[in-house]
């Protein structure tokens, strides 16, 4: 299990390699599991930038390095003329002009001190499209307010605007909702898209683990047999994650027909990870016929098929903003809030502490199941057909 941490105790070494590993695909919790701290801290590293790489600081070819700066000092100390020094360094006089007079001039140039301003002026943001185009930027905060995406209002732009200064790519947009260091749009406007996100979602791990909001091969929730509808056999169940502090997590799956509940214990809640820990729980915990399972269409679960092909379960997926279709598990998490509360740090939980919790919700009366608890209508089920 990964060490609790924070993100101001990782090194800038490490932070370097946070980024490395996150432009390599890397989910957040494939990089925290690296560097032994919870998910949540690579996150908040990552949603600094927007979920965007920092550019690497380097030099443009072209631009004057120190050992010309220092070519330059001792030049103005001996007393040579600009032109004379730039002769020797091989570069146009107005080139060394204009850096002996933007650094104090021939009095006043130290060449550490102009080097350094150098650098520093290399890292100064330029101004972006959104900040220099005033009626551009207020276009796309309105129809972002009308809940259109990056990519609506940039095909809708070019549609209605000849002029190519109120034409912008989806990127651009993205980037300046995300990285908020630009600050021309409101990050509250972040609420307005899809998935609600606060940084971009890396485009290498989209293609390792599937597309961001899309489940390939998804079968939808229409498919399912009456059977499973309407509750008359046991064994199939519905499924989601609740969401704690610092982007930690609790699966939890609970049986259609008594009611029953199990947790699963997560260390991150990428799809890897997730399918991973419900592959193993149905297989090896000893939990009761998992024949069915009706999921949301949360990416987590963007591994499907590996799922149904380690278990045999048959995956269900809910239709978008339909948390009704899975009304027996939405109930059942807000039962569970009462032990899991929200803003609770769930890493620390271990499986068998969530193994109690259930333990008590499948121990308590349900009015459905005419006061009996889920343990006792499934050990009289069981009973019957044995």
């Amino acid at each position: 299990m990964a060490k609790v941490g924070r993100p101001g105790r990782l090194t800038g070494e490490q932070k370097s390699e946070v980024w490395e590993r996150w432009k390599q695909g890397q989910t957040l919790s494939e990089i925290a599991s690296v560097l032994s701290v919870v998910p949540g801290s690579i996150q908040r590293i990552i949603a600094s930038n927007g979920g965007y790489v920092p550019r690497t600081r380097k030099r443009r070819e072209g631009h004057l390095t120190i050992s010309e700066r220092e070519e330059i000092s001792r030049g103005i100390s001996s007393g040579s003329s600009i032109r004379a020094i730039a002769s020797k360094l091989g570069r146009a006089p107005s080139t060394v002009s204009r850096e002996v007079q933007r650094n104090g001039g021939r009095e006043s140039y130290r060449a550490i001190q102009a080097d350094a301003a150098a650098w520093d002026a290399a890292q100064r943001p330029q101004e972006v499209l959104l900040a220099r185009n005033e009626p551009l930027r207020l276009v796309v905060a309105e129809k972002l307010k009308e809940d259109w995406s990056p990519e609506q209002i940039s095909g809708w732009l070019k549609q209605n605007y000849d002029s190519t200064e109120m034409h912008i790519s989806t990127e651009t947009i993205y980037k300046s909702l995300f990285v908020q260091t630009r600050g021309v749009l409101d990050k509250a406007l972040t609420r307005h898209l899809r998935t609600a996100r606060g940084y971009r979602r890396n485009r290498n791990a989209l293609r390792r683990y599937g597309g961001q909001g899309q489940i390939v091969g998804a079968t939808p929730i229409k498919d399912r047999p009456v059977e499973i509808n309407d509750r008359s056999t046991f064994g199939h169940w519905e499924g989601d994650l609740i969401i704690g502090k610092k982007s930690t997590a609790v699966a939890t799956i609970v049986e259609r027909k008594f009611r029953f509940t199990t947790l699963v214990k997560l260390h991150g809640k990428d799809s890897p990870t997730v399918i991973n820990a419900l592959s193993y729980h149905i297989r090896k915990s000893g939990l009761p016929e998992v024949n069915s399972l009706t999921w949301d269409r949360g990416t987590e679960l963007a591994g499907h098929k590996k799922l149904s092909a380690e278990t045999g379960t048959t995956i269900y997926f809910a239709d978008a903003k339909s948390p009704w279709q899975r009304g027996t598990n939405e109930n059942t998490n807000k039962l569970l809030r009462q032990y899991l509360p929200k803003g609770t740090d769930l890493s620390q939980y271990s499986q068998s502490e969530l193994d109690e919790i259930a333990l008590k919700l499948n121990n308590r009366p349900r009015k459905v199941l005419g006061y009996l608890t889920p343990n006792e209508a499934l050990s009289r089920a069981v009973a019957l057909t044995g």
